[in-house]
C-alpha cells in the first residue's frame, strides 16, 4: 500500500523531481503509518494481497467473462420472441468463511446482468434471477473457487 501511495503522489505532482520523490517517501509513510494505526490495516495485509495478486487478478478477468456472457443471454432472452423468462428468487448457502469474500461474491453476483444479490445473512445469500436458467451452478460458480483459494492462501 506504501508504494501506491507514492505512486500516486508522483502522478498528482504530474512530474518527477527528486524534491518530489523525497517529499513523497515522506508523505508516503505518515499516511501508511496513519491507516496502519487508526484504520486497522497492517503490513500483513500487504503481504496478503501481494501473495494472491495472481488470484485477484484472474478473479477479475473470470469477472469480465461472466459479465460478456451473461450480456450475451440476456440479449438473447430480449430479443426471442417465442422465448419467455422466467424469473427465480433462490437461495443457497457458501462455506467461505470471511466477509470480505462473501461481499466480493455478492458483488460478482450483481454485476453480472441478469442476477441481483438481494440479501446476504451470515453464510446464506439470496439472489434474483431474470431467468431459472441463470440460476444454475450459481453456489459453486467460478468465483466461489477461487474465493475458496484466495481463503486458503489467507
Amino acid at each position: 500500500m506504501y508504494f501506491l501511495f507514492l505512486i500516486f503522489w508522483i502522478i498528482l505532482n504530474g512530474r518527477f523531481t527528486l524534491e518530489i520523490l523525497l517529499f513523497g517517501l515522506v508523505i508516503s509513510a505518515v499516511v501508511y503509518a496513519f491507516i496502519c494505526r487508526f484504520m486497522g490495516y497492517s503490513p500483513r495485509k500487504d503481504f496478503f494481497l501481494f501473495r494472491n495478486l495472481i488470484l485477484l487478478l484472474t478473479f477479475a478477468g473470470v469477472l469480465v467473462k461472466e459479465i460478456a456472457r451473461a450480456n450475451l443471454s440476456v440479449l438473447k432472452l430480449i430479443l426471442s420472441p417465442k422465448y419467455e423468462p422466467e424469473p427465480a428468487l433462490i437461495y443457497f448457502r457458501t462455506d467461505l468463511k470471511y466477509g470480505v469474500s462473501r461481499v466480493l461474491l455478492a458483488n460478482s453476483i450483481t454485476l453480472t446482468p441478469g442476477t441481483i444479490t438481494v440479501s446476504v445473512v451470515g453464510d446464506e445469500f439470496c439472489v434474483h434471477c431474470l431467468d431459472k436458467e441463470f440460476a444454475k451452478g450459481i453456489a459453486d460458480s467460478d468465483f466461489v473457487k477461487l474465493l475458496r483459494r484466495m481463503e486458503a492462501g489467507r
